[in-house]
């Protein structure tokens, strides 16, 4: 599913463009895993993961929202690694990430935590039930646009306990911002309520 790799041009470009846009990065980049990119404040996100996969030589297939499959632009998408999503029908779309996973060995796949450029109350959880179905860590990517940094931290291995794995990545993302900060959503899952509901049924 991740395809071929991408040609030397495209790696370099790729290291090109990072090094003259004045952009730092930090931590290692991975080449193979579940790539979650937060804080999700812009299209420009999409563009920076892509120079980051790309600057060590991996084409990570990246979930797209199926109507910019159907623009000037759906070529592009395709050519990157695009998959179209139907947000309003996802269907089995974890489980068939899942299947591709266990048939591929060097699987990668960049998901957009938040789901959405806009401010929200939650992050999607698919990253997270594709995680507990292949055993794959959880490379957590950042862009931070006051700083301009962008990069990964430590792979995170879920555990099932999903408020505590919450925690850590709310501790890793606590000082990133994006390129548009007021779009910036807290890491949070509706699960961790259900979870803490369980625990407790008095809690709201």
């Amino acid at each position: 599913m991740t395809g071929p790799r991408p040609m030397p041009f495209r790696r370099g470009l790729a290291r090109t463009a990072l090094k003259v846009t004045g952009w730092r990065v930090v931590g290692e980049i991975p080449t193979s895993g579940i790539l979650v990119g937060a804080p999700h404040t812009s299209n420009w996100d999409w563009v920076a993961t892509l120079a980051l996969a790309w600057s060590v030589g991996v084409r990570p297939r990246v979930l797209v929202k199926k109507e910019l499959f159907e623009g000037p632009l759906a070529w592009l998408f395709r050519a990157t690694g695009g998959i179209p999503v139907d947000r309003k029908h996802p269907g089995r779309l974890v489980e068939r990430l899942a299947e591709e996973a266990r048939r591929d060995p060097g699987f990668t796949i960049v998901l957009a935590a938040e789901g959405t450029r806009s401010k929200g109350e939650y992050w999607k959880s698919g990253f997270y039930r594709l995680a507990q179905q292949t055993g794959l860590p959880v490379a957590l990517g950042f862009v931070d646009g006051p700083s301009r940094t962008m990069g990964f931290g430590p792979p995170l291995v879920v555990t099932g306990d999903v408020r505590a794995d919450m925690d850590l990545v709310r501790e890793f993302y606590a000082d990133k911002r994006g390129i548009r900060p007021e779009n910036r959503t807290e890491p949070r899952l509706r699960e961790e309520e259900r979870a803490a509901r369980e625990e407790d049924p008095t809690t709201p």
